[in-house]
């Protein structure tokens, strides 16, 4: 149940009050019957820890590789950056080449 903080108006006590949400507030000083004001106090509850913010808990698009397929892919990228290197077409690289001395040969 929550705890409620009331001062008093008259002997300036405050009383902490453990109410229902339903049970009606309180209206007078438990101790002078004079008029009392509900008090807006801190809440002690607090999250420590990792855990509670999305960051923490939402997975990633892609799934984690497993250890073995881990094993089997390169690790460098120089070794992956020397393989894929670009290529001509294979048309312009089969076509003979010819030079301006060897079409005035002709």
């Amino acid at each position: 149940m929550p705890l409620y903080e009331y001062e008093c108006a008259k002997c300036e006590k405050v009383h902490e009050i453990m109410q229902k949400f339903s049970d009606a507030p309180v209206d007078s000083c438990p101790d002078c019957a004079s008029p009392v004001k509900k008090l807006l106090s801190r809440t002690s509850f607090v999250l420590k820890g990792t855990g509670w913010y999305t960051t923490d808990y939402k997975k990633s698009s892609a799934p984690a590789p497993s250890p073995t397929a881990a094993a089997t892919t390169p690790t460098s990228t120089a070794s992956a950056s020397a393989t894929s290197a670009p290529t001509a077409p294979a048309a312009a690289a089969s076509a003979p080449t010819t030079t301006p001395a060897a079409t005035a040969a002709n």
